[in-house]
């Protein structure tokens, strides 16, 4: 499915995306060396055995990018102008190795532009769920859309 017109959102509208993913010790692992984080409770097996966790934990950034990339082909897929924010980032259960997530979208305040007629903005709220249906992040996100008579 291609991303949605700013007219074909509704306030309210609630999108599971049929996008699953299974995060990985190599994604982790890859994620922390190319943003140069060298926190040792994601990429030090031996020292994450000796934290509350007991095991290393997937870089929350990580988390944050995945849940919001497994959204975009139901909601801005070339349908987007740009991303104008995110907001209210929580990551309240950890996520590790071999967790499969899963995101559910809901779509907040939707209003025209006051600067642009042929676009609006979009705000999301979208929620990351591991495979234990536990809730392991959530954000709001502010979309500048395209709208459909512009195209």
């Amino acid at each position: 499915m291609a991303g949605l017109w700013y007219e074909e959102f509704e306030e309210g509208m609630v999108i599971d995306h049929a996008i699953t993913r299974t995060i990985t010790e190599a994604d982790n692992m890859f994620f922390c060396s190319m943003t140069y984080n060298s926190q040792p409770l994601h990429i030090d097996r031996h020292f994450a055995e000796k934290t509350e966790f007991g095991k290393p934990l997937v870089n929350s950034l990580l988390t944050l990018g995945a849940m919001i990339g497994m959204s975009v082909s139901e909601t801005t897929l070339g349908t987007t102008i740009a991303n104008l924010g995110m907001t209210d980032v929580e990551f309240p259960a950890p996520v590790f190795h071999g967790d499969t997530l899963r995101v559910r979208t809901t779509v907040g305040e939707c209003r025209e532009s006051r600067s642009r007629p042929n676009a609006g903005i979009v705000r999301f709220r979208h929620e990351a769920f591991n495979q234990d249906n536990v809730l392991v992040a959530s954000c709001q996100r502010s979309a500048f859309m395209h709208k459909r008579s512009a195209a």
